[in-house]
């Protein structure tokens, strides 16, 4: 009986009802910038609690549980919040692949929260992390696959620091591949990271999949990457999140 009450449509306010959810979040918003049309290529959703705590903070509440409604709150949050903010980039969602049960039941919510709140399905990235442990990598590939038929945009996050590495993109083409910060650190001063990384890009380029640099925090590391390639960044380089508002992205570096 439980199973079959977690399969059914939670519709929109019961997801933003924290007494159900039996506590209470909010999120902030980092910027991820196309440095060559300078332009913020999209905005990144991230757990915070209701007085900008961190997401460590927030995650002490979720468990086995509550875990399936945390996630579809999650989504609906952030659509409502950005809808609010007038987002006219793309919005990028944090999912946890564990909490959904089956994609084509579980992302009905996020559809009903993109109609109610008037925002447009094809501006939606969801990121799935590949630091979170994945036991059922074929359930995780039907989830890529539901939400690519749906109109979404999808993201493998924290790439080249998880459990599957290159054997997720063997299984499954996601849209965007997000290089986790720790190749990135230090990237100028680095031969092996800078070797990886090539290698890395390289597949993406073959399988037509767009690489995000994220974790930047110098120009030193932006440019090295740059010379790589890619084009689309996220740190503190450029901002870092803003609770409940959008980050200004730092005049300096636009100039």
């Amino acid at each position: 009986m439980k199973e079959q009450a977690d399969f059914r449509k939670i519709g929109c306010g019961e997801c933003l009802n924290s007494g159900l959810l039996g506590f209470d979040f909010s999120m902030a918003f980092q910027p991820i910038v196309n440095t060559t049309t300078r332009t913020v290529y999209a905005q990144e959703a991230l757990v915070r609690g209701t007085q900008g705590q961190g997401a460590a903070h927030v995650f002490e509440n979720v468990n086995q549980e509550n875990r399936y409604r945390f996630d579809q709150a999650c989504r609906v949050k952030a659509i409502m919040l950005a809808a609010e903010l007038s987002i006219k980039s793309k919005l990028s969602i944090n999912f946890m692949p564990n909490a959904v049960y089956k994609p084509e039941l579980c992302i009905r919510t996020t559809l009903e929260a993109a109609e109610l709140y008037n925002f447009p399905i094809k501006q939606i990235i969801f990121e799935v992390t590949e630091g979170e442990q994945i036991n059922d990598h074929a359930h995780l590939q039907d989830i890529i696959h539901c939400y690519q038929q749906q109109g979404f945009i999808t993201a493998i996050d924290d790439f080249g620091a998880g459990y599957a590495g290159l054997n997720l993109l063997a299984n499954m083409q996601t849209d965007l591949v997000k290089l986790d910060m720790a190749l990135v650190r230090n990237i100028h001063n680095d031969k092996v990271r800078q070797t990886i990384t090539r290698g890395i890009i390289a597949v993406c380029n073959d399988l037509n999949i767009t690489v995000i640099a994220e974790g930047i925090e110098s120009a030193q590391e932006l440019y090295i990457l740059q010379d790589m390639g890619i084009e689309l960044f996220q740190g503190f380089y450029f901002a870092k999140a803003s609770f409940e508002s959008l980050a200004e992205v730092s005049a300096d570096w636009w100039r």
